[in-house]
């Protein structure tokens, strides 16, 4: 029996401005992914209660609540993948996004090709953890305190699903540690 395809990415897109959100849901469904425009915090919430979402793209610049509290409330409640869209592109505004859960950060105007290439490269960072197979995911993934380091994608994730993607250094330290576990590990050996 063949193989089925798996159910394209829904994306998340809240923008306030309607000429940007159906920019989006029309070049975003040429390329293959669902998409559902919000034009507000109020609007993200309905959106999530009605469905499932493999990644956000979010505004910083909403009415009412901004992006950056959304953004907080997101991730104090999902894994789900934040790239932030807006006008504020100074490195102040990058890196406080940044800060506050973004696993993105791309100021307006902006190219949408270049936005579908950082949406599908968060998707892949997710995608290794919710569809490896049992068996050999298992084999890679190192167990530890309620935690699972997936060593391919360097995915550190809770029992209660919480997820963090570590970068090289906490990562390398973090394996080495679970490989070596009741040693006592020397200087030398961990630089």
């Amino acid at each position: 029996m063949p193989e089925s395809q798996p159910p394209p990415a829904r994306i998340l897109v809240v923008d306030d401005d309607p000429e940007i959100g159906a920019l989006l849901a029309q070049y975003l469904g040429q390329q293959g992914l669902q998409t559902v425009v919000a034009g507000d915090g109020d609007g993200m919430r309905a959106a999530l209660a009605a469905g499932t979402f493999d990644a956000v793209v979010l505004d910083l610049m909403l009415p009412g609540e901004d992006g950056l509290a959304l953004c907080q409330q997101l991730r104090e409640q999902t894994a789900l993948p934040v790239i932030m869209l807006t006008a504020r592109g100074r490195p102040a505004d990058r890196i406080l996004g940044l800060e506050v859960g973004a696993d993105d950060y791309m100021a307006k105007p902006f190219d949408p090709r270049e936005l579908l290439l950082r949406l599908r490269a968060v998707l892949r960072r997710q995608a290794p953890v919710q569809a490896a197979p049992a068996a050999t995911a298992e084999v890679a993934r190192l167990r530890f305190s309620g935690w699972i380091l997936d060593p391919r994608t360097h995915l550190l994730q809770a029992d209660d699903g919480r997820r963090h993607l570590l970068g090289e250094t906490d990562f390398s330290a973090l394996q080495l540690f679970l490989r070596h576990p009741d040693e006592v590990l020397e200087r030398d050996f961990l630089v």
